[in-house]
């Protein structure tokens, strides 16, 4: 293998990188719009077991049992509450952990050594890498001396990779594999030293990739929340349809129609679960803070 000599590579200039950095962007992996307050409620409200909650209440206003109708609002606002706290807690601890995942990069410019944000690494640097560095672009290696990169982040794979310095006529490939002179973005180096030229930054690398595939993903609908929808569409008609049968039955056998619509709306009220709603959201917002206690993130409280 060849010697490496840090002192005989001038890399770019400083110019060059500020150029570059301002056609290419930042060395940053694509991201979701974060969701702010009103999308999380708006998330919210549209559940239907919250939409049987608020029409709950309603119809107890209605009736003029307001005790009855400010209790149930309090568990709107309740479950409101506890949602988007959890919720929000959840994104920025997402966010403090995408902050960590930017690592330094120490790169040779205008024939120095500097040590830089992760993000500031353009097409063209070149790269120190050592044990324990994290990669902060793909790139190849220019010289190494017995590195060893862990790439289990891309290929499942928990072994270290052995790398070889970059030969004439070799083309980019994939992760994986020994004896390969190809590095990328956020595997970490186990072992040796080795020097790089960054050629794919940003959305462009393997992981930048894998990210852009994952924006295009759409949230499935969890079994849980799929069996709770149907619940409480069944028993919505099976109320209304009661609801109907006791005003026409009350209607024509006592000829007070409005009577018997407040007897159908009350036999309504007895058959809706208003609190399971409650119930299940305590439960679940529970649950997620259980498994927070173990290190482990809930980004949707369904998801329990």
């Amino acid at each position: 293998m060849p010697t490496i000599d840090f002192d005989a590579v001038k890399g770019l200039s400083e110019t060059s990188a500020m150029e570059k950095l301002r056609t290419d962007g930042y060395n940053e992996l694509p991201i979701q719009r974060k969701r702010n307050f009103l999308r999380i409620v708006f998330e919210v409200i549209h559940e239907p077991m919250f939409v049987l909650l608020v029409a709950s209440g309603l119809i107890y206003f209605f009736l003029g049992d307001t005790s009855e109708g400010l209790i149930l609002m309090s568990f709107v606002a309740f479950i409101i509450g506890i949602t988007v706290y959890q919720e929000q807690k959840t994104e920025r601890a997402l966010e403090a952990l995408r902050n960590l995942s930017s690592p330094r990069a120490l790169v040779i410019r205008d024939g120095k050594q500097k040590r830089i944000p992760g993000r500031e690494v353009v097409n063209g640097d070149m790269l120190i890498l050592s044990e324990g560095d994290r990669v902060p672009a793909d790139g190849a290696l220019l010289f190494s001396n017995n590195i060893s990169i862990d790439e289990s982040l891309l290929t499942g794979e928990s072994v270290p990779v052995r790398k070889i310095h970059v030969l004439e006529g070799m083309q980019p490939g994939k992760p994986g594999g020994d004896n390969q002179p190809f590095v990328y973005s956020g595997t970490l180096v186990v072992q040796g030293q080795g020097l790089a030229e960054v050629w794919a930054t940003g959305a462009k690398t393997e992981m930048g990739k894998i990210g852009a595939v994952l924006q295009t993903v759409e949230r499935g609908e969890t079994r849980l929340k799929g069996e709770i929808s149907r619940i409480v569409r069944t028993i919505a008609l099976i109320g209304l349809f009661l609801c109907i049968i006791t005003v026409v039955v009350y209607g024509l056998t006592r000829f007070n129609w409005i009577e018997g619509f407040l007897a159908g709306i009350t036999l309504a009220m007895a058959i809706l679960p208003e609190e399971f709603p409650v119930v299940l959201t305590i439960f679940l917002a529970l649950g997620a803070w259980r498994i927070s206690k173990n290190t482990v993130l809930c980004r949707q409280i369904p998801a329990v």
